[in-house]
Parts: structure tokens; C-alpha cells; sequence
């Protein structure tokens, strides 16, 4: 049957994850409990770092920027979600499914080039103890995070133009939770070359050399480890390393199989469940995995909590 082209398409469906009307109260308050676990736990990162003065380190620095953005993208994708559960809706105007697209895009993208960043800190922290103070001054991570928002901007700006020119059809229901980039092309009646093109290209260029950067940072990194002479700098080391692992671990090993996995099938709700792990879950765990390890979060999560128990008691 051929498709009509719509020129004046207003809006999309989110057909989200159950048809089932006993389940959406279930996934309301699952999601809701993930979203705000998200935004106090990074919420507390970015306070602890901001207010403690031993924090304020390039690792630290990135730490809370990374939080910022955490918050940032899950904001971008649940909070709508949980609007349309509540008014049992799943309409999504077009211009808000490309603005909730481009800011997705910025903030999936920051994530990534932070985590690449983060990876370099610790390479020279590392690797290069006595030079770390100069090469990562202030004016240089300011400089790295600016060139972070600036590949982010750019990408997530390209990708959605050239999401503007597609033309859609009849069928306007997108198998997501959100205007995921790959599911909204695909729904596309006109020819979706250049969009693809661009889309691939990107996640190459900018998740494929991230990649590369963090693993060649970790491959000198381990190299260098057994070279440190305390017992002391050894441990610290490894902490702070295992901790940015186990988020790069996360992050990648999700969003590939998100990817990989709708490749191979075209089971598309299946492929939404799945991005829930690097869309929420990732964002709500990476808190309490740089916390559970790290003794300086902790005591500034402490010291944190303490001010604001003297404060309300005083009060």
C-alpha cells in the first residue's frame, strides 16, 4: 500500500512500552522513582563537589559537570513520559519531538565526550604526577569542557536538520518512550540517505574515537600503575579508575546493545526496553558508584548532610 505524504504533520505517537492499561501505573511509578533517585543523587554530587574546597580538582570539576548532565538528558526523555501516563496520551507535536531530539542528541553526546575527557585527567594524573597541576590548570579544563559543548551543539544541531527535511506518512507511531533519532528516520516516506549517513557517521566519529581515546588513556594508565612506588598511590589509583570503568563500561556496553540489537531484530519494543539501561538506569547508578569507592565524595556527602541537619535544627 503506498504511503501519503503528510507535508503538514503536527504530531507523532509515542507508543511507549505496554498497551496494557493495568501496567502504566506500575511504569509510572517505576520510572518516576528512577527519575528522582537520578536527579538527588547527582543533584548531591554536584553540592558535595561545590562546597568542598579539597574538591574542587579537575577529576571533580568533570565529576560535577558529568552529573549536570545526567540530570540534563533523563530530563529530556521521562518527565514526558510520565506526562502522557498521566493524561493517558501518547501525542508528541512535531516541533517538540525534534526539540525533545536535539536536546537528547546534546546531552547523550556531552556524556560521551565527558567520559573521554575524564579518561585523558586520569591518563595524566597518572602518568604524569609532577606535570598534572600544569597541564590540567583551570584554563585548560575550562577549555576541554567548552570544546565538549561545542562538538555536542554542532552534532545534535546537524543531526536534526537533516531530520527537518525528511517528509513523513501516514504512520506517525514511533515504538519509544521518546523521538529516539534512528526511530523517527525510519518512519520517514522520503528517501533517508543523507540522514542516515549522518547518523552513523556521527556515532562513529564521536562514540567510536571516545572510545579509542579511553581505552589507549587506560592502556597507559594500567602500564604506569605497577611503576607507582607507594602502596598508598597504587590503591587510590585504581579507585579512582575503577570507578570512571565501571560508568565507561555502563554507558557503551548498554548503548551497543541497544544499537546492536536493533540492527539484528526489528522487535522495536524490545529495543526501547532496552535503551531504558543507558537513557535512565546509567544516569541513576553513576552517583552511587563513584561514591560507594571514593572516601572524598563520602565525606563530603557527609560533611553536606551534616551542614543541612545543623541548619534545619538550628532553625
Amino acid at each position: 500500500m503506498d504511503a501519503k505524504n503528510l507535508t503538514g504533520i503536527t504530531e507523532f505517537i509515542l507508543l511507549g512500552f505496554s498497551k496494557i492499561p493495568e501496567l502504566q501505573t506500575l511504569i509510572f511509578v517505576l520510572f518516576l522513582s528512577m527519575y528522582l533517585v537520578t536527579v538527588l543523587g547527582n543533584l548531591l554530587i554536584i553540592l558535595a563537589v561545590s562546597s568542598d574546597p579539597h574538591l574542587h580538582t579537575p577529576m571533580y570539576f568533570f565529576l560535577s559537570n558529568l552529573s549536570f548532565v545526567d540530570i540534563c538528558y533523563t530530563s529530556t526523555t521521562v518527565p514526558k513520559m510520565l506526562l502522557n501516563i498521566q493524561t493517558h496520551s501518547k501525542v508528541i507535536s512535531y516541533a517538540d519531538c525534534i526539540t525533545q531530539m536535539y536536546f537528547f542528541l546534546l546531552f547523550i553526546v556531552m556524556e560521551n565526550c565527558l567520559l573521554a575527557v575524564m579518561a585523558y585527567d586520569r591518563f595524566v594524573a597518572i602518568c604524569h604526577p609532577l606535570h598534572y597541576t600544569v597541564i590540567m590548570n583551570p584554563r585548560v579544563c575550562r577549555l576541554l569542557l567548552l570544546l565538549c559543548w561545542c562538538v555536542s551543539v554542532l552534532d545534535s544541531l546537524v543531526e536534526s536538520l537533516t531530520v527537518l527535511w525528511l517528509s513523513f506518512c501516514t504512520n506517525v507511531e514511533i515504538p519509544h518512550f521518546f523521538c529516539e533519532l534512528n526511530q523517527v528516520i525510519h518512519l520517514a516516506c522520503s528517501d533517508t540517505f543523507v540522514s542516515d549517513v549522518v547518523m552513523y557517521g556521527a556515532a562513529l566519529l564521536l562514540a567510536g574515537g571516545a572510545f579509542i581515546g579511553i581505552i589507549f588513556s587506560y592502556t597507559k594508565i594500567f602500564s604506569s600503575i605497577p611503576r607507582i612506588s607507594s602502596a598508598q598511590g597504587k590503591n587510590k589509583a585504581i579507585s579512582t579508575c575503577a570507578s570512571h570503568l565501571s560508568v565507561v563500561f555502563l554507558f557503551y556496553c548498554t548503548a551497543l546493545s541497544v544499537y546492536l540489537s536493533s540492527a539484528v531484530t526489528r522487535n522495536s519494543q524490545s529495543s526501547a526496553i532496552a535503551s531504558v539501561m543507558y537513557t535512565v538506569v546509567t544516569p541513576m547508578l553513576n552517583p552511587f558508584i563513584y561514591s560507594l569507592r571514593n572516601k572524598d565524595i563520602k565525606r563530603a556527602l557527609k560533611n553536606l548532610i551534616g551542614k543541612k541537619t545543623t541548619i534545619g535544627h538550628g532553625s
